[in-house]
């Protein structure tokens, strides 16, 4: 009997949560029915997703940015059919692979010139536990920095970077040395570099939880105290880089040279999971120093077939769309549109972000009413009153949007970067019923009182 896959999908369709909550993680089940996420989808295609009754809904969320090119993009179906079809060698392990090569090169073309290799991995994670270990060996340091409010992975070393408490609880002790600084405080940080014993500052040039942006001076302080310490500069852009922000790569926005980048999610294409960690030849050659080095650092799949020729395929699909320039043109529409509502409605409070990495902030409103039932939903869950309006976008408005991280009031916008002014528009308009509605009635009251008992059972 031959494997079918249209046959598998037939036979199980509807089954998605009972096999989910029973195989695999059934209090993520448990949230999804909550907040009313609990749709099952059937097709996907550019901006959009369908669910199994045919609706149409607009993903603002692109799988945490993995879905730059939109769902489903042709040329890199078409590429990934080619390779399939032509039956390449990969994974041989004891060989130099050509399309690794080949796309090792087109990203150092996309970095600074002081960049002169590349290491390939399968996740954002890996890369940055491959950038700690090679700026440890590198600088013969053993301490690492990091930002609070950081987010570099769920592996143990970037677990260990991480900035977010409720990622960290319970997993610990975690690896020695390393600790955290205040983001956007170049003297906290300098307090720890003057000790010369920091091999690596990593760090997001926009941070994905809360989408937080630090002033163009800090960053000229980074650089220059990296530099003056002997510390290596690592720039995490896995959600930040190839185009996110309205450049290529976000550190360029304030003019940096960092000594290490990673990066991922978009690079896959949306297809197959791929990673990079991308450093200059002298920190590399440190590492492999000599053959019997040859492989003190390695992956069994991180040079596979697939994956490279989905990201050369994402690579030339950027150039040719001109999607960098896009992801620019289209933020600034929505930061235009946001404006008048940031005027109209008191309990919205700050846009932030760059290009199509958007932070939507709210905070406590003047008005008595209005003021009372927010602090009624705060006292219930901290950063609960965001959820108030990520819900009623999805199940009113069929807008997939992400609360930007545990406790606050920030709601992250990640538009596919093919989006453009229909979704802005389409946006917008529901943005402003959802927002109009949680200032001027209660008839969201039965929704916040549902979240606010599934936040406390999740509690405890």
């Amino acid at each position: 009997m031959s494997f079918d896959l249209r046959d598998v999908l037939d036979r199980r369709t509807g089954e998605n949560f009972e096999l989910y909550a029973r195989n695999l993680n059934p209090q993520i089940v448990r949230v999804l029915k909550t907040i009313g996420f609990d749709r099952r989808y059937v097709r996907a295609d550019g901006c959009y997703l369908y669910d199994e009754s045919g609706d149409r809904f607009l993903d603002l969320l692109s799988g945490f940015g993995v879905f730059a090119l939109g769902r489903s993009h042709p040329v890199i179906k078409k590429a990934l059919h080619d390779a399939l079809d032509a039956d390449l060698a990969s994974l041989v392990q004891m060989d130099a692979p050509l399309l690794a090569g080949v796309l090792a090169e087109e990203l150092l073309k996309r970095t600074h010139p002081g960049m002169g290799r590349v290491v390939f991995t399968n996740s954002g994670a890996e890369a940055v536990e491959a950038a700690t270990k090679f700026a440890r060996f590198a600088t013969k340091r053993k301490r690492v920095l990091y930002c609070d409010h950081a987010f570099h992975g769920l592996t143990y070393g970037a677990l260990s970077l991480n900035g977010g408490k409720e990622f960290r609880k319970g997993f610990g002790p975690y690896l020695p040395g390393f600790d955290q600084v205040p983001f956007g405080d170049a003297e906290a940080l300098e307090r720890e570099l003057q000790k010369r014993d920091v091999a690596a500052f990593v760090v997001e040039p926009i941070q994905g939880k809360g989408v937080n942006v630090a002033p163009s001076s800090y960053w000229d302080s980074v650089q220059e105290l990296c530099r003056r310490y002997g510390t290596l500069f690592v720039a995490d852009e896995v959600q930040t880089g190839l185009g996110r922000t309205g450049k290529l790569w976000a550190y360029e926005h304030w003019g940096l040279v960092p000594d290490i980048v990673t990066t991922s999610k978009a690079l896959s294409g949306g297809y197959v999971p791929v990673g990079a960690m991308i450093c200059s030849t002298e920190v590399s050659d440190r590492v492999y120093s000599s053959m019997d080095r040859a492989l003190v650092h390695s992956s069994t799949f991180k040079n596979n077939t697939l994956a490279m020729v989905a990201g050369l395929a994402t690579l030339q699909t950027i150039d040719d769309e001109d999607l960098v320039d896009r992801a620019r043109v289209t933020g600034e529409a929505f930061s235009k549109g946001l404006a008048p509502l940031l005027e109209r409605y008191e309990l919205f409070h700050l846009v932030r972000g760059e290009g199509l990495m958007i932070g939507l902030v709210f905070g406590e409103p003047r008005s008595p009413g209005v003021r009372s039932r927010y602090r009624l939903l705060e006292l219930a869950h901290k950063g609960l009153f965001s959820q108030l309006i990520v819900g009623p976008l999805f199940q009113r408005h069929r807008i997939l949007t992400q609360v930007a991280g545990d406790s606050m009031n920030v709601i992250k916008l990640l538009p596919p970067l093919v989006a453009g002014q229909d979704e802005v528009d389409y946006f917008l308009e529901a943005f402003d019923d959802v927002l109009g509605s949680a200032h001027k009635s209660s008839s969201l009251v039965d929704f916040a009182v549902t979240l606010a008992k599934g936040a406390l059972r999740r509690d405890h």
